[in-house]
């Protein structure tokens, strides 16, 4: 047996053949770029020069910068908000759309229009929604003789804060919604059958039953959903570039603005390397979520 031969006939060989293009696609495109950043936060670098190390001057600049802090507020509370809000109508969509409805086929399709319409021209549309002089919604509203002059959606604070998250719902829901429907998929109706003998009620069946067995689904879809809203970058920067008065500032818009805009590349960097313990968190809720279900399948708790 030649050499080509034995490694075409090793299993492990063969795996490690398989795993080196995506290695190295990881390496370039990745971990390089991970690397960099980090290095690059503690540097005094700016667009145009190198710069030398300063150490934990921008981290220690940034925990005291009332921006920063303010970005970091509005991430958390747009993060939690915007998944808390998409778990609870992503989850009632899916039960829905598990059920026998006439045009099945149809609604399953049309609830994934907001997640692959490009995200730049969903902000545009809600851009022209949340308008100050022509918001369809305050025209309606007054219509309806609820208010009496147009909301300013996108001008006060507040009013910024809630349009962006509601902004972020509608273009989530789709993705939680499809894969809670393909996890509820695999749930057996023989589970139900014999619940509804022993005289469950609808609301039973999902607490003991439906819930339980969604529970690792739950926990992978909404590790991603937290990460992608965590994020979020291109959504916010269409609609409101952080304003008003900063009241709509992420992280990763911060980072951008400070290291790209502002030329503090450093500085930006640093921003945008204080998101990694956040996000490493919501991987670590991932992670207990894929150990119960190698419980549920039989294997170590």
């Amino acid at each position: 047996m030649t050499a080509l031969e034995r490694f075409q006939n090793s299993r492990n060989a063969l795996g490690w053949a398989f795993m080196v293009p995506a290695t190295v696609l990881l390496v370039l495109f990745l971990t390089y770029p991970l690397g960099l950043g980090t290095w690059l936060g503690f540097t005094d670098a700016k667009i145009g020069r190198s710069g030398e190390w300063i150490g934990v001057e921008n981290f220690a600049y940034l925990i005291t910068d009332s921006v920063t802090q303010l970005a970091l507020f509005n991430t958390l509370f747009y993060t939690a908000v915007a998944s808390v809000a998409k778990f609870g109508l992503g989850l009632w969509l899916a039960l829905l759309l598990n059920k026998r409805l006439p045009f099945q086929s149809f609604f399953r399709a049309v609830v994934l229009l907001p997640w692959i319409v490009p995200t730049a021209l969903s902000a545009i549309a809600f851009w022209w929604i949340f308008d100050a002089q022509f918001s369809i919604i305050s025209w309606v509203l007054i219509k309806m003789g609820l208010i009496d002059k147009y909301i300013d959606f996108l001008g006060n604070p507040w009013n910024a804060r809630i349009s962006t998250i509601i902004a972020n719902v509608w273009r989530g829901i789709p993705f939680v919604a499809i894969s809670l429907l393909a996890g509820l998929q695999t749930i057996s109706p023989s589970y139900y059958e014999a619940s509804a003998i022993d005289g469950a009620t609808p609301w039973q069946q999902f607490r003991h039953i439906t819930l339980p067995l969604l529970t690792p689904i739950i926990a992978v879809v909404m590790t991603f959903s937290v990460l992608f809203t965590f994020t979020d970058f291109q959504l916010i920067y269409v609609l409101t570039r952080g304003g008003p008065l900063n009241a709509t500032h992420l992280m990763a818009t911060l980072a951008y603005q400070r290291a790209i805009s502002g030329g503090a590349l450093g500085e930006g960097a640093a921003i945008a390397t204080l998101m990694v313990p956040f996000l490493l968190a919501a991987i670590a809720f991932s992670y207990f979520g894929l150990q119960r279900r190698a419980w549920q399948q039989g294997g170590d708790k």
